[in-house]
């Protein structure tokens, strides 16, 4: 099943930045709305250092959205 979703070209310019060569926009949205509990749920691979490097690249990715919109 597909939905479309509507985003500004700001926003869509933004979220480029990001998106990795081989990732599709669904790929980067996924990755980017995981949660420490989605991590803790795949099977508990991982531990507490690998889910605080994850939350701290969360912050800082969306410091980075913060700044980037600024500038614009």
């Amino acid at each position: 099943m597909s939905t479309s979703i509507r985003i500004s070209d700001d926003t869509k310019k933004r979220l480029e930045t990001l998106k990795r060569d081989d990732e599709s926009f669904d790929e980067l949205l996924a990755r980017l709305s995981r949660t420490d509990k989605d991590v803790d749920e795949m099977g508990g691979f991982a531990d507490d250092d690998i889910v605080e490097g994850m939350a701290k690249t969360r912050e800082e990715l969306n410091e980075s959205f913060e700044k980037r919109a600024q500038q614009e």
